[in-house]
């Protein structure tokens, strides 16, 4: 199973934002989309960087609201890890697990290509394990 594989799935689309936008239009958006992240991108689609709900947390804990009212630039995080679509969901979920984060931008040719989210893993690992599980009470049963 790939990254391919989760993105024919549940489709390319991906919500992200410029740099300047302000961090309280980003919550917004967040909320609005019952989203845990945005892809940062300049205006060539080119991954500057994610904000997650964490990322927002961490920004009013430590400044006050008034964050809100300054650029995702500032407050997102800059190193972004990506994977791409030939990686495989075993890969995605080592990504995930070593950096203790839950999204992973899909690039292709420089670009934001997709989102998987751990959501988005686990759901296709369940899948697969009740796939086989079928498959070995069908070998089971004809054996």
């Amino acid at each position: 199973m790939t990254v391919k594989m989760i993105l024919e799935r549940k489709g390319y689309d991906v919500f992200s934002a410029a740099p300047e936008t302000t961090l309280g239009d980003a919550v917004a958006a967040l909320a609005k989309h019952k989203i845990g992240a945005i892809v940062i991108v300049d205006d060539k689609k080119a991954i500057k960087g994610i904000l997650s709900e964490r990322d927002v947390v961490r920004a009013i804990a430590a400044d006050g609201a008034d964050v809100l009212w300054r650029p995702v630039s500032e407050i997102m995080t800059i190193k972004v890890s990506v994977c791409t679509e030939k990686h495989t969901v075993n890969q995605v979920m080592e990504m995930m697990t070593r950096g203790r984060f839950r999204h992973l931008p899909v690039e292709k040719d420089g670009r934001l290509h997709g989102l998987v989210s751990i959501g988005d893993v686990v759901k296709l690992r369940i899948e697969e394990v009740e796939r086989e599980s079928q498959e070995i009470r069908s070998y089971i049963a004809t054996a």
